[in-house]
């Protein structure tokens, strides 16, 4: 008999340890689900902040976008100057097999159309600082848009350097081709 107790105590133990565990699960879910709840609230908050931070702003970004536009008005009065389309030039670019080539076709806008007879005249000169500039590439270097404004930059400097009468405000690339 004694050990008939032995037995059921041990049993009602496994039991209780049973019922032990199923509440420590208990625990831990609500557990998590309050962290989750705290996560959640404090996102709302700090959602709620940030964006009455961004409508104070709203007026000085709206003020920013009116300022653009006028000056972007401004610029589209002054307008693109007078283009001079020059020829398509067909170069060797800088490489290790010599195997690579870039085809462009370059437009230049001018400051003032008073330009234009000095780059009627001076046309091969001008063709010849481009066909230096461009031949002495690489393709990494021209691939990119990066290379590509740094390209424009230096060819533009360039050509500055030789006019009088004005000066090639931008250049624009209507055709750019490396095979």
């Amino acid at each position: 008999m004694a050990e008939e107790e032995k037995e059921e105590s041990q049993e009602s133990g496994g039991e209780n340890e049973k019922k032990r565990g199923g509440g420590g699960n208990i625990v831990l879910i609500i557990v998590i689900v309050l962290l989750l709840l705290v996560l959640v609230i404090g996102g709302i908050v700090a959602y709620l902040m940030l964006s009455e931070d961004n409508e104070g702003d709203a007026p000085q970004v709206t003020q920013e976008k009116v300022e653009k536009k006028r000056h972007r008005r401004s610029s589209e009065q002054m307008g693109v100057g007078p283009m001079y389309p020059l020829d398509k030039f067909t170069v060797n670019l800088m490489s290790e097999n010599g195997r690579r080539y870039l085809v462009a076709k370059i437009n230049l806008e001018e400051d003032s159309e008073e330009l234009t007879p000095e780059l009627d005249k001076k046309t091969a000169l001008i063709r010849d600082v481009i066909i230096s500039i461009l031949s002495s590439k690489t393709v990494e270097e021209i691939t990119t848009a990066k290379g590509k404004a740094k390209l424009k930059d230096e060819i533009i400097n360039q050509i500055n350097k030789h006019l009088e009468d004005g000066e090639v405000r931008h250049i624009y690339f209507t055709e750019f081709v490396i095979q």
